[in-house]
């Protein structure tokens, strides 16, 4: 018998199988899961300063972009076949259907925030990392510890080739809507 032909090696997960997970009531509803690389991630549940930066969020860039753009909170994007996260926040272009066919996909992402606040150093290497990897063209991490907003652009080769940082006092400006400006403040609370 071919020891060899046997071997022992994690089930990866695909986001159609993660999806019919979702579906058939499999990974507890009570939890926050992703899909991170045919991994299924349990993530931690948000604390206040978290929700509350997100709260934030929400409101400013649904008053800026207005109908320029759908502003989507805490939903799945499908990063190809083997990831599934769930952006804190996401600004997506428009869609008549409002994404209710199909979870939206690097094609459809003007922009992708995470709030960080326990998961600082997972968001800044494992999540930068995908969102670069998929060409995600823009991806902002408000570390809220740190007060600042790290901005990370030019995606290639499974990272970002600029990045940047600003702390309370300055401006930051989504590439995609450069007549739109945030006081990192208001961003910040």
């Amino acid at each position: 018998m071919d020891t060899m032909s046997s071997e022992v090696r994690p089930k990866r997960f695909t986001t159609d199988e993660y999806d019919r997970m979702g579906e058939s009531g499999i990974l507890p509803s009570e939890s926050r899961f992703e899909l991170i690389r045919g991994e299924i991630i349990e993530m931690p549940s948000p604390l206040p300063p978290h929700s509350g930066t997100v709260n934030r969020l929400t409101q400013a860039f649904q008053l800026r972009l207005a109908k320029s753009a759908i502003v989507s909170i805490q939903n799945p994007v499908h990063l190809g076949a083997w990831s599934a996260p769930q952006p804190d926040l996401c600004v997506l272009r428009p869609r008549p259907d409002f994404y209710t066919r199909s979870h939206p996909t690097p094609e459809d992402i003007f922009l992708i925030i995470e709030v960080s606040h326990t998961t600082i150093r997972y968001d800044a290497e494992v999540k930068a990392g995908l969102y670069a990897e998929a060409g995600i063209a823009e991806y902002w991490q408000i570390d809220i510890p740190s007060r600042k907003v790290i901005v990370r652009t030019g995606p290639a080769r499974g990272a970002y080739r600029q990045q940047a940082e600003y702390g309370p006092d300055p401006i930051v400006v989504p590439g995609a809507f450069p007549e739109i400006h945030f006081p990192v403040a208001e961003l910040l609370g």
